[in-house]
């Protein structure tokens, strides 16, 4: 059983956020993104079909997708239901291994500051303390589903990787593409990784 394992780890969720089913077995998750739209959408007005529709297709695609991850919880941003999901917020735990047996900050940010292929820009990291525990905090931009043309749609991330202790750490992740809300999301990202508690 991974040292995590007796562990709980807790995080604020924003208030335009969405839980998303990732470790719940059994959900019908086309059910559930039903029933999850309606609630984000209620208003003094019956909601209207069509963005009834598109807003339970994405919840239910931001859920499959984060559930391939197994992160331990993961959240859909929702400010503004009309236009969908603004971003993906996720946190995942890291556990050590006859590899990598101990989880320290350097290994936490040459994980998440390590260049791709697909780098739109280098990833940008420095060194932060935080009530979970000492961290290290990257912002990286990368391009995604690149056609031949180099041309795809761009990326931005904010990432904070949290030593817990030696046997494990904790990844929070804020992605999205409405790159207009690179500033505010950022912010979000650093008050979410504040709110990080590890009891055991």
């Amino acid at each position: 059983m991974p040292e995590f394992a007796a562990s709980t780890v807790r995080m604020k969720v924003p208030e335009d956020a969405i839980s998303l089913p990732v470790r719940a077995a059994g959900v019908d998750l086309r059910a559930w993104a039903e029933g999850a739209a309606a609630a984000r959408l209620v208003g003094p007005d019956a909601p209207d079909p069509k963005l009834l529709t598109a807003l339970t297709a994405e919840l239910r695609e931001a859920a499959a997708d984060s559930r391939e991850r197994g992160p331990v919880t993961a959240l859909s941003y929702v400010p503004e239901p009309r236009l969908g999901e603004l971003a993906r917020i996720e946190l995942s735990a890291l556990v050590a291994d006859e590899t990598y047996p101990a989880v320290t900050v350097e290994l936490l940010q040459r994980y998440l500051a390590a260049p791709t292929a697909d780098s739109y820009r280098p990833p940008e990291a420095e060194l932060r303390t935080l009530p979970a525990g000492p961290a290290v905090r990257v912002r990286h931009a990368y391009v995604r589903d690149a056609g031949r043309d180099g041309l795809g749609t761009v990326m931005e991330t904010c990432a904070y990787g949290i030593r817990a202790d030696e046997t494990w750490g904790l990844v929070l992740l804020t992605s999205w593409q409405a790159l207009a809300h690179t500033d505010a999301l950022c912010e979000l990202t650093d008050e979410l990784a504040r709110t990080v508690r590890v009891t055991t």
